[in-house]
């Protein structure tokens, strides 16, 4: 039965669709002084950093099995370290509130993944139906000249595409491989994955992180590790069992007015027409994949 979603549960999905929307536009700033795969590095590092101390105030055990800290590295790259890479190249191309519209097909991908790869998510007509409105909704967003002509910024759109795809992938990992896990140790235990895969390939691809900084690029930083995913995901897990993963999975459609707002008030970005329509397509098509709309048609007198 799907769980009721209360004045609290709506505000606390609206409070995490912010932090998540602020991301883009952290991202944005930061984005003037750091490289994409700095930037990831520094969100997961000084994220891992802080939920470590959450995990030990709460009394947390760590799990010492190689096999789950294995889990935790694989899970690290699908769920972190390629997301994050991507969206944040996608974003040197795009605009910040374009690359949370296309972020937005994360739970339909997830739906068309787990139907794949999980016995106990069977591939419904309902999750066919959204995927194929879902992707009507990029290719609106796209353009018709998409896929024949590849420049930059159709190159951004699909990196986007292709962090939603990993996100996707993710959830099922994490379904088989992390269930038995309290979540926030879950949460830590990928952080710190997604940060030893990343520390590698920063030092070989961008240098040494500088801390020469500007204040802005820190303060947005920062704000990136503890706002947008440490708070972000013990404000998940605190979300989860109050009104159910039917409802959370909600938040993906509030994720895009906070972010593309940010970037109207901060940036002078704009989102043009196609993008708001591809963004009403996506959301229909979420909700199909979802299917209690249908359901509560059917179930009208």
């Amino acid at each position: 039965m799907t769980q009721r979603l209360d004045f609290v549960s709506v505000l606390l999905l609206l409070i995490l669709a912010a932090v998540w929307g602020g991301s883009f536009f952290f991202a944005e700033i930061a984005l003037r002084e750091v490289p994409p795969l700095t930037i990831a590095l520094h969100r997961v590092g000084w994220a891992a950093l802080i939920l470590g101390l959450v995990v030990r105030a709460r009394g947390i055990a760590v799990p010492r099995a190689a096999r789950v800290w294995g889990a935790y590295l694989v899970m690290g790259g699908l769920n972190n370290a390629i997301p994050f890479s991507l969206i944040f190249w996608g974003q040197t191309r795009i605009e910040s509130g374009l690359a949370s519209i296309l972020n937005g097909t994360t739970a339909i991908f997830g739906a068309v993944v787990a139907g794949l790869l999980l016995a106990d998510e069977p591939l419904t007509r309902n999750r066919i139906a959204g995927a194929a409105i879902g992707l009507t909704g990029v290719a609106i967003i796209m353009g018709p000249d998409a896929l024949s002509t590849l420049d930059p910024r159709n190159l951004g759109q699909l990196a986007v595409l292709g962090a939603a795809l990993s996100y996707a992938l993710a959830g099922v990992w994490a379904r088989k491989h992390l269930a038995g896990q309290p979540p926030l140790m879950n949460a830590l235990g990928m952080l710190c994955g997604s940060t030893v895969l990343l520390v590698p390939v920063v030092l070989v691809m961008d240098g040494v992180p500088s801390i020469d900084l500007r204040p802005a690029t820190w303060a947005a930083l920062l704000s990136l590790a503890a706002l947008s995913t440490a708070f972000a995901y013990q404000l998940y897990f605190a979300i989860l069992p109050r009104a159910g993963a039917a409802n959370l999975m909600l938040v993906t459609l509030m994720i895009p007015p906070f972010a593309i707002a940010l970037g109207v008030l901060f940036l002078d970005e704009r989102i043009g027409v196609t993008g708001w329509i591809g963004f009403a397509v996506i959301a229909v098509g979420l909700a199909v994949t979802d299917g209690r709309v249908l359901q509560r048609k059917k179930a009208a007198p």
